[in-house]
């Protein structure tokens, strides 16, 4: 499942035409899997359990992080 997600997410495919030979399952079914697991925060975990490992070992260059819209939301009316 995970596997059809990253396919379709790193092609730019649409969903319905997830290659099912590829063995990934379903593109609807990878997508609805994906919904749920965002809904659920699961890849915020996985995303914050990553950065935590990276920064055990020492392999984060924080000097070289940046910000963009789509990771720090803008607040209504705030100027």
């Amino acid at each position: 499942m995970i596997e059809g997600i990253v396919f379709v997410l790193s092609t730019g495919i649409g969903w319905a035409k997830l290659p099912s030979e590829l063995g990934y399952g379903s593109g609807w079914t990878c997508w609805r899997r994906l919904r749920q697991w965002q809904e659920a925060g699961v890849w915020d975990e996985l995303h914050g359990a990553v950065l935590d490992r990276l920064g055990r070992q020492g392999l984060l260059d924080w000097s070289r992080a940046s910000a963009d819209s789509v990771s720090v939301r803008a607040k209504k009316g705030a100027r």
